[in-house]
């Protein structure tokens, strides 16, 4: 269900696809974040497979009524990086650009880290 936002000309909906794709590449922007763990192997690996980069790796998102987006990112680390330091900086880079690009306010973002890369 996407997210839909009333203006005076009219609505405007916002998917689920969009709005992890704008997490995702947030994300990847972030100091010490190595890349996106996968959560849908399958697809993750036939869109490899085509030559297509998938921007929202790793992103999982929700949303419950049209209020509450809920966001869950499967990230790496890299070796040597203080973990909660970099997932704090994924969580306010992923809060910052969806509220700036989409226009969503307060999501609820789970970061939870998948591995570590040497």
């Amino acid at each position: 269900m996407p997210k839909t936002f009333d203006t005076q000309y009219g609505t405007i909906a916002v998917s689920e696809d969009v709005i992890a794709t704008t997490a995702g590449l947030a994300a990847i922007e972030c100091d010490g974040l190595a890349g996106m763990a996968s959560r849908r192997q399958v697809v993750d690996r036939l869109t490899e497979v085509f030559g297509r980069e998938n921007p929202g790796r790793g992103v999982e998102v929700r949303i419950v009524g049209n209020e509450d987006v809920q966001v869950e990112l499967f990230i790496i680390v890299q070796y040597g990086v203080n973990i909660y330091e970099t997932a704090q900086r994924v969580r306010q880079k992923v809060e910052y650009v969806l509220s700036e690009t989409a226009g969503i306010e307060t999501p609820n973002i789970q970061i939870y880290v998948q591995g570590v890369k040497f």
